[in-house]
């Protein structure tokens, strides 16, 4: 399984220095489209984009990209929060709970 990367030029450049090889630079214009390109890509297993970009998606293409399972769709620069209810529904497990709760 490979990481890859949808997002604009300067999002996906500091993916492409630490030495991301699937990129997929995307604007407002074309973003729906390159997202579901990368999502149909078997060999893709993480997808990282940005956060702010997934609001250049209709409502109900947004939950179908939050909801996938193969890829994990892994939103960069949002809320903690919503990293760690993802990472719960993936993998059914809270990482985050700690004794106190």
């Amino acid at each position: 399984m490979e990481i890859a990367v949808v997002g604009s030029e300067e999002f996906v450049l500091g993916f492409r220095l630490a030495g991301l090889k699937r990129v997929f630079v995307a604007d407002e214009s074309n973003y729906q489209s390159v997202i579901i390109k990368a999502m149909s890509e078997a060999e893709i297993g993480i997808l990282a984009v940005a956060a702010k970009d997934l609001n250049y998606l209709p409502q109900n293409v947004r939950s179908k990209v939050l909801d996938s399972i193969q890829p994990v769709i892994v939103p960069v620069g949002g809320d903690e929060s919503d990293l760690r209810e993802r990472v719960r529904r993936v993998i059914g497990v809270d990482l985050y709970k700690t004794e106190d709760e």
